[in-house]
């Protein structure tokens, strides 16, 4: 691990706000792509416990779409001879490590859950690299790096944070 990588450790990415608010088409699509349609999803019987219809717990850190009419950042880098297609930061808003041509494993991920967010709401997320350190392999060192993210409403309610480890080698 070099110096210039170190320096990533605690850098954060700017709030960025999903482009759509939950709605209840996207939420029906995703409630069924992972087969559960809990009624909680699309009552309004959900409202005197949750106050509304509300999403899946996931569902927040899937909203995170490009928007329409945005580039492709795939498309945009497409003859960069030094691009290896991974641009595992990128959906976090966080700067891109500097470490072209090594392996991307999913080292895994932890979630805590706040609460649901109700159809309508707006939601925003914040990133960190909260840790990158080393370790070595019987096949060499292996770089972890550990990303934070937390998903929030608007109104700045937590909903849910996420710390992913990507393990590159």
């Amino acid at each position: 691990m070099t110096e210039e990588i170190r320096r990533f450790i605690g850098v954060e990415s700017a709030e960025e706000e999903a482009c759509e608010p939950v709605e209840r088409g996207a939420v029906r699509r995703y409630a069924q792509a992972i087969m559960d349609e809990d009624p909680i999803y699309d009552q309004d019987a959900a409202a005197e416990r949750y106050g509304g219809a509300v999403s899946p717990l996931l569902y927040p850190s899937f909203m995170f779409r490009r928007p329409f009419g945005t580039p492709d950042p795939l498309t945009e880098r497409a003859l960069d001879p030094d691009f290896d297609g991974l641009v595992a930061a990128a959906g976090s808003g966080l700067p891109e490590l500097p470490l072209h041509g090594l392996a991307l494993l999913n080292g895994g991920a932890e979630v805590e859950f706040y609460r649901y967010a109700r159809h309508g709401e707006r939601v925003v997320q914040k990133s960190k690299y909260a840790d990158i350190y080393e370790r070595n392999s019987k096949s060499g060192p292996m770089l972890f790096v550990v990303i934070e993210t937390e998903y929030r409403t608007k109104s700045g309610e937590i909903l849910l944070r996420a710390r992913k480890t990507a393990i590159r080698r």
